[in-house]
């Protein structure tokens, strides 16, 4: 049982509350402090084995139990399929949802199994995209082995000195025969990078950044160095053998890749040292700000933590290609688009700045509403057109003071811009940015009106 991917929040309230007693009495008998408690109840922390065996320990508890929830996805597996359209009028938000799981548990895992037997008229539960996302969540983005593979690599490379290509393409040449050619675009239009066994080559794009190349070649090692380690994580995976399975595969070896270009410990002491300086950390480790703002949600080994950002990344039509919560717990990405007025979606007016924006997220349920975001807008790399995409970084307003990119922010409510999950999903009536109304609201005509009709929830 790994104490890193162990998330058992709803299991820990079900047995507090079967105890009768208040946070502060639980974490007292456990030996840790109530805000702990109240996050772990969250799942925004994992049950260390420590924890464990108090729980085991003091309340004769069977540790077997603390997953029941996974056959069911928790938290993010029930808000998916309450984000159903059929039940979009009921207005039902993650701390309706917490409520269910915690006190009606078996209640919860009946109508998961109706309404997956049922079928969904918008479920995504089949796409490899959602299983593979799904699963990395269920990690929150964190595997620890990797890192520690990673970092001992990085060690060996000493990549805490000199330049990183150099000793990566040393790396390729002295263990695997293999050396680095870049390519002109016209020999490979459609290809970033090519394993050509026959030459003993790794042949990557001229159209790569820098930053690009060395991601690029990081990902080759893994894939020829950690293949087996990275096949048997994703065998022990909940995703099914086929096309997620190999979409998860990728991920870790983007994973590997990132930890080794960017190695945990060194990587978290630049972060803290910095004060999480964005365009510094990007300059001393040589990564992209999109490599980058991966990493940063991947900081959650026990014991060395760092702050709990989530990721996104989104076109200028306002949809999401990427999401990563890490340990944010951020409602920000449940929905498949977002809000016009959120910086996400300006940043492509204000191409390659950096962007802030304090935001105060409306019907966020059980997770924190009010956040610090950052949005930079990025070329993607091969072709000179090709589309740009916003790289947004998110983290809890009251977390973000000693940023060096918060400073002289105003991180207090009263300035935060109000926002919402989408249109499709936010009922605030007098937002003048709407496109459509919400999901189950009944239109209002007036001759009056100007832009979209008013709504109403109810009956016409």
């Amino acid at each position: 049982m790994s104490d890193e991917a162990l998330l058992a929040g709803p299991a820990i309230r079900r047995l507090r509350k079967r105890e009768g007693l208040t946070q502060a009495a639980m974490a007292a008998r456990l030996s840790i402090s109530p805000s702990y408690l109240n996050l772990i109840e969250r799942n925004q922390r994992p049950l260390s084995a420590r924890v464990i065996v108090q729980i085991v320990d003091q309340f004769d508890f069977d540790p077997r139990s603390l997953k029941a929830d996974e056959s069911i996805g928790g938290m993010d597996g029930m808000a998916r399929r309450f984000a159903d359209d059929r039940f979009a009028d009921l207005g039902i938000d993650r701390d309706e949802i917490a409520e269910f799981l915690a006190s009606s548990p078996q209640a919860a895992t009946a109508f998961a199994r109706l309404y997956d037997s049922a079928g969904s008229a918008v479920s995504n539960d089949d796409d490899p995209l959602v299983q593979s996302r799904s699963e990395i969540e269920r990690w929150s983005n964190h595997f620890a082995d990797l890192d520690d593979m990673a970092e001992e690599l990085a060690d060996e490379l000493r990549l805490s000195r000199g330049e990183i290509s150099v000793a990566l393409t040393d790396r390729l040449r002295d263990k695997h025969r293999l050396s680095v050619r870049i390519l002109p675009r016209e020999v490979m239009p459609d290809a970033l990078r090519r394993l050509d066994l026959h030459a003993r080559q790794l042949q990557l794009s001229e159209m790569l950044t820098p930053a690009s190349r060395n991601f690029q070649i990081a990902m080759q090692i893994a894939q020829l160095e950690r293949r087996d380690d990275i096949a048997n994580i994703a065998a022990g995976s909940q995703v099914a053998v086929g096309a997620a399975r190999h979409l998860f595969e990728r991920h870790l070896v983007g994973y590997f890749a990132a930890a080794l270009l960017m190695p945990y410990g060194r990587f978290l002491r630049a972060c803290e040292a910095t004060d999480y300086d964005l365009p510094v950390l990007e300059r001393r480790f040589g990564v992209s700000f999109e490599q980058l703002a991966h990493r940063l949600t991947t900081l959650q080994r026990v014991g060395q933590r760092g702050l709990p950002f989530f990721m996104a990344r989104i076109d200028q039509a306002g949809q999401f290609s990427k999401r990563f919560s890490g340990a944010s717990a951020s409602t920000l990405l449940e929905n498949s688009e977002s809000c016009p007025l959120w910086i996400a979606n300006r940043a492509f007016e204000r191409s390659g700045e950096l962007c802030k924006q304090a935001v105060i997220v409306e019907n966020a349920g059980t997770g924190p509403a009010h956040w610090f975001t950052l949005a930079r807008t990025v070329e993607g790399s091969g072709a000179s057109d090709e589309a740009r995409f916003a790289i947004v970084l998110g983290l809890e307003a009251k977390l973000a003071g000693s940023l060096a990119q918060a400073r002289g922010t105003d991180l207090s409510d009263r300035a935060a811009q109000p926002i919402g999950l989408g249109c499709a999903r936010c009922h605030r009536p007098g937002c003048r940015q709407r496109s459509l109304p919400p999901r189950g609201a009944h239109l209002e005509f007036d001759r009056m009106s100007k832009g979209v009709t008013p709504f109403q929830f109810g009956a016409p």
